[in-house]
C-alpha cells in the first residue's frame, strides 16, 4: 500500500518549514496591526468565505485566544449550509459594504481576511472598502494561485492589491499538494491546515506584543477549566454588545 498520508504530512510540514522562511517578517508586522487595534480598544475582525471562513472563525471566542475578536461570518457565503450556493454568492459584487456596515468596522479596528484565491468579489471589496475606511487590513492568501487567475471583480485587481499586510499561505495554485496515479485532478488542500497555522502565530505574537508594551492581554481561558469564569466574564461583558460572534 502506497502511504499517501505520510506524503501529505510531509508536504504539510514543508509547507509550514516555507511559512516560518518566508512570512515571518510579514507575520510580526500583522501581529503588531493586531496588537494596535486590541491596545486601542478596538476589534480585531476576521473574515472568509467558502472553506476560509473555517481559519476566521477558529480564532475567535477562542480559548488562549485574544477576546475582542469577531469572525464575519456571513451564512450566505461561508459554504456550511449551502455550498454551491456559496460558490457563486461569493462573486456577487455589493455584499461586502452590507456587511461591513452592519457589523461597523471602523477605526481603531483592524481585519484579516482568508481568500486562498483571492479572486473573488466578497474578500477582494472587503478589503477595498476597509481601507476607504481607514482600516488596516492583512490578507493571507496564495500569491501564486492569485497572480495565476484572472479577478472576478470589476476592478480586474486581488485581494493582496487591498492588503497592508500580505501573508503567502505557500501553497500552489489549485491549492491541493499531491498527485495520484490515474486521477486527474490533484487532492490533499492545504490552504486551510496552513492558514489556521498562520492565524495563530499572529494571534500568539500580539498577545505577546500587548505584554511588552505594559497591557494585560484580553485573553480567554478554556471553559473547560475550572475557575474559568473569573476571567471569561469580565471579558465578555466588555465587549459583549460591541462583538457579534456571541
Amino acid at each position: 500500500m502506497t502511504n499517501k498520508a505520510l506524503e501529505y504530512a510531509q508536504k504539510i510540514q514543508q509547507l509550514w518549514q516555507g511559512v516560518v522562511e518566508t512570512q515571518m517578517e510579514a507575520v510580526l508586522k500583522a501581529a503588531e496591526i493586531a496588537a494596535d487595534a486590541v491596545a486601542n480598544d478596538g476589534i480585531l475582525y476576521t473574515f472568509g468565505t467558502g472553506h476560509s471562513h473555517m481559519v476566521a472563525e477558529d480564532v475567535a471566542a477562542r480559548a488562549g485566544g485574544l477576546a475582542p475578536v469577531d469572525a464575519i461570518l456571513e451564512p450566505s457565503l461561508t459554504g456550511n449550509q449551502h455550498a454551491v450556493k456559496s460558490e457563486y454568492m461569493e462573486r456577487i459584487e455589493g455584499m461586502a459594504e452590507v456587511i461591513l456596515d452592519y457589523y461597523r468596522v471602523s477605526p481603531p479596528d483592524a481585519l484579516i481576511i482568508v481568500s486562498n484565491s483571492g479572486r473573488n468579489a466578497a474578500p477582494i471589496e472587503m478589503a477595498e472598502l476597509a481601507q476607504q475606511r481607514g482600516v488596516k487590513v492583512v490578507a493571507i492568501t496564495s500569491l501564486q494561485h492569485s497572480k495565476g487567475t484572472t479577478s472576478r471583480h470589476s476592478s480586474g485587481k486581488k485581494l493582496y492589491q487591498f492588503a497592508d499586510v500580505i501573508i503567502d499561505n505557500g501553497c500552489p495554485k489549485g491549492d491541493c499538494l499531491l498527485r495520484l496515479e490515474r486521477l486527474e485532478q490533484p487532492v490533499g488542500a492545504g490552504s486551510g491546515v496552513s492558514g489556521m497555522f498562520i492565524i495563530h502565530m499572529v494571534i500568539v505574537q500580539a498577545i505577546q506584543n500587548l505584554i511588552e508594551r505594559g497591557i494585560d492581554p484580553p485573553v480567554f481561558m478554556s471553559g473547560n477549566l475550572d475557575g474559568h469564569e473569573e476571567i471569561n466574564k469580565p471579558l465578555i461583558d466588555r465587549y459583549w454588545g460591541r462583538i457579534k460572534v456571541w
